[in-house]
């Protein structure tokens, strides 16, 4: 009992000092593109958007209630989240892992889990996968509660609805939760216990109650956001299939980092044996990511929604996790210090960081002075990205974005006369004028653009840094 009390103090100094390491990253290191466009999403709330559902932005307007339109604003919920997460997945790996000593099993799954680098430097940052890991996280410890043979049917009501409730909040964060639902949803046909519980059937109304802002927003605008996200399954190359598969494997290694990725295939095997509801809720999502591989990229984070389960899923294995967990927060370590530092000073192409978060402040400051000097009015930029993020870092000039995913927001459409119109320098517009203006770092072009004169521009102005 003493050294399990013992290694429980250790395990939550070490989640302590972790959630101080990711806040002061979370400070540090500029926002992305899409980071900065989450954040204009949060100056205008909605039940929805083009893109992801309505989670991201909502997490990110109380973080800036509270700290201000700062990065750490931005991003101070992501850390933070880490904390109730980690406890969830805690008690849910002792009842959905029965043949596991407890407390040893959760400890090991929500070090697991810390040890991604998924988690260790996404935590950092604000994405819908990052309420999107929390909210699956707070599910899987209520649908432990659930299952728990111990409990009567009536019992498990609660658990099961507040199941429901949970999985449709991960769905408000990101689509892919729909995943584990499915998986959900076959392990209780396939299992005659559950089956014949009223719960799973009660956990729907709750599913679809919180789904429901979602979904009325999508019906508002013409199915937008759906149609989207579901027409990615429309490019099929299947001769480029070794190529995607290879992108999709090699994916997972990075940020599950190596080792971790290795207990996680194994104890996804041990599972499809032992543990049918982790079976399921892992090889629902794994099969779906797979087959898209098979003829489209999968991105690196969209398995992100698996990684909560897999972390349980993996003790099924019976491996010890000292060296995964060791070697994958040396791993999370060192690319946080490159994040923060740069002590290598990779050329922007090899430091995917540096590509996307360098040199953003003194680029927006020179290029709004310079056509304030010019006469223009405001800058224009049809990048949703690129305009969000003149528009987080500057206060000089307003911002025009003509992109017409800007249409869905409630924003006034407006035409200026004198605008400055800034695109990609691959992009720049033949016949026009343009100057060139890069981002740098250390003197370094990471990226150039092209800066139009003065034009006319009709598109919608977005909020402004307070």
């Amino acid at each position: 009992m003493g050294e399990n009390s013992r290694n429980i103090r250790l395990f939550w100094g070490l989640l302590a000092g972790l959630t101080i390491i990711r806040l002061y990253l979370a400070a540090s290191v500029p926002l992305t593109p899409d980071e900065a466009y989450y954040w204009v999403w949060s100056r205008n709330l909605q039940l929805g958007y083009l893109d992801h559902p309505f989670m991201v932005a909502l997490w990110i307007r109380i973080g800036t209630w509270i700290a201000g339109d700062t990065t750490l604003g931005v991003r101070l919920l992501g850390p933070l989240s880490v904390l109730p997460g980690s406890w969830a997945l805690y008690h849910a790996a002792r009842r959905l892992l029965p043949g596991s000593p407890w407390p040893q099993s959760g400890l090991r799954a929500a070090l697991l889990l810390n040890a991604t680098l998924m988690l260790g430097l996404g935590a950092a940052t604000m994405t819908p996968d990052t309420p999107l890991l929390f909210f699956i996280t707070l599910f899987l410890y209520t649908l432990s509660r659930a299952i728990d043979p111990e409990l009567i049917a009536r019992a498990a009501l609660p658990w099961w609805i507040g199941s429901g409730l949970l999985l449709g909040l991960a769905f408000d964060s990101k689509y892919t939760a729909v995943l584990i639902g499915l998986g959900l949803g076959g392990a209780v046909l396939t299992t005659k216990r559950l089956r014949q519980q009223p719960g799973p059937w009660l956990a729907l109304p709750g599913l679809f109650v919180a789904m429901s802002p979602v979904i009325v927003w999508n019906a508002r605008h013409h199915w937008a956001s759906f149609i989207r996200q579901g027409g990615r399954t429309g490019d099929w190359h299947p001769a480029r299939a070794l190529q995607f598969m290879g992108e999709l494997i090699g994916g997972q290694i990075g940020l599950a980092t190596p080792l971790v990725f290795i207990l996680f295939v194994i104890g996804l095997w041990v599972c499809v044996r032992r543990n049918r509801l982790l079976a399921w809720l892992a090889l629902v999502p794994t099969a779906v990511f797979v087959a898209h591989a098979f003829g489209d990229r999968v991105q690196p984070n969209w398995p992100a929604v698996i990684y909560p389960v897999l972390a349980i899923a993996a003790l099924e294995a019976g491996w010890r996790i000292r060296w995964p967990v060791v070697s994958g927060l040396v791993i999370t370590m060192i690319v946080c210090i490159q994040a923060i530092f740069s002590p290598l000073h990779l050329v922007p192409h090899r430091d995917p960081v540096l590509r996307l978060t360098g040199g953003w402040d003194e680029f927006a400051r020179k290029v709004a002075l310079q056509a304030k000097a010019q006469g223009a009015t405001a800058l224009a930029a049809e990048d949703y990205g690129l305009a969000s993020r003149l528009a987080f870092t500057q206060n000089i000039l307003p911002v025009i974005g003509t992109d017409p995913r800007w249409d869905l927001f409630r924003l006034p459409a407006t035409a200026v006369a004198k605008t400055v119109v800034i695109e990609e320098q691959r992009h720049g517009r033949e016949g026009q004028k343009a100057a060139t203006s890069c981002r740098e770092v250390r003197g370094q072009a990471i990226r150039c653009y092209a800066v139009h004169e003065p034009d006319f521009v009709t598109g919608v102005r977005l909020p402004e840094r307070s």
